[in-house]
């Protein structure tokens, strides 16, 4: 309703101030005047899409550039979509698979959430997870909608063995990716490529031994994982001992991938995240949700080894195929890969991420 108000609002607006039949006042709307100072009045379109960019910067108002979120995600730029299209008329692709992917873009997947709003389904809560919480005997109360973006998250009980599989099998196809098209004379060395190995066990090798031992490491973590926040879920065991968990904690997180070069004292800490990506923000809620993951690690490396340089790569892929290309190209130059092999790591990451 709101929408349709300031859609029907900024019309008015704009058709009489170019047919100028009387002066208006659009003081009273901030979009507004923001699009009158730009001189996108004199189009219709390019007015409304303006005042809709200043009021979603305001949080006032979240609503499609082009008519629907479909159009919006299908002409979002730099985002990949060259290997969307070329996974949906890849005729070696089951049709099923193509048709689940098809669905997903087009908001039609038949999720509960799907069939309550076009009225064939009373509840739009998460049948998986009703499932889940009725094999262990909980309520099912508040449960979480059945979307998209939920089924194919690991917050879904009753999928997140199988997402979670799924991210790990992505990960390592776009690991061996870049460990293989790395470039000839590159002194960057890839850690951990036959599996993930938690801080405690990577601390037992040479490598990272020369960088600091594992003593001074945990001494520097000590202050930083105090300000972490405990998860509900962990507060049990952060209440028996506050000391041990936190320790315990720290040496037992895991990254998804390591690159060292001793040659030039420069550590890389990798991580992967899938995510849902309707919304155009979805690699810098990643990013954010990433490096607020690794904090810990980071701060205490650079405090207990400060003649090393450490820094953290995050690849996100959405659950659609969206990747943003350009910060991807730029993270795999980072790890030495080869130009000619970087767009085929892209679509292998993708392909696999739909």
């Amino acid at each position: 309703m709101e929408v349709r108000k300031h859609r029907d609002r900024v019309t008015g607006a704009w058709r009489q101030i170019s047919k100028q039949r009387r002066r208006v006042d659009v003081s009273y709307d901030p979009s507004m005047v923001t699009a009158l100072q730009h001189g996108t009045w004199m189009d219709a379109e390019g007015f409304k899409k303006t005042c809709i960019r200043e009021e979603k910067k305001g949080g006032d108002i979240h609503q499609p550039f082009y008519g629907t979120w479909v159009a919006d995600f299908m002409l979002r730029q730099d985002a990949g979509r060259f290997m969307l299209g070329k996974y949906l008329s890849d005729k070696k692709i089951t049709w099923q698979r193509r048709r689940r992917l098809g669905m997903a873009v087009a908001g039609n997947t038949p999720t509960a959430s799907f069939l309550t709003k076009i009225g064939k389904m009373q509840s739009a809560g998460c049948r998986l997870y009703r499932i889940a919480r009725e094999a262990r005997g909980e309520s099912t109360d508040g449960l979480a909608d059945e979307t998209h973006g939920h089924i194919n998250s690991a917050g879904c009980k009753g999928m997140a063995t199988t997402v979670t599989a799924a991210h790990h099998s992505i990960w390592r196809h776009l690991y061996d990716s870049m460990h293989a098209a790395q470039k000839p004379k590159s002194k960057l060395k890839f850690v951990t490529l036959d599996k993930e190995s938690n801080r405690s066990t990577l601390w037992r090798r040479e490598e990272f031994l020369r960088i600091c031992s594992k003593e001074e490491l945990a001494e520097k973590a000590q202050d930083i994982e105090v300000t972490i926040p405990v998860k509900k879920s962990e507060e049990t065991r952060y209440n028996l001992d506050p000391g041990s968990f936190s320790v315990n904690h720290f040496w037992g997180r895991r990254q998804n991938g390591d690159a060292i070069n001793e040659a030039l004292m420069i550590v890389h800490i990798l991580e992967f995240k899938r995510s849902t990506d309707r919304d155009e923000g979805f690699l810098e809620v990643k990013d954010a949700e990433a490096n607020e993951q690794h904090k810990s690690i980071i701060g205490a490396l650079k405090a207990a080894a400060p003649e090393w340089e450490f820094a953290q790569i995050n690849f996100v892929v959405g659950n659609r195929g969206s990747v943003v290309e350009s910060a991807f190209y730029t993270k795999l130059k980072k790890l030495d890969m080869q130009e000619v092999q970087k767009r085929q790591a892209l679509r292998r990451s993708c392909d696999t991420g739909m």
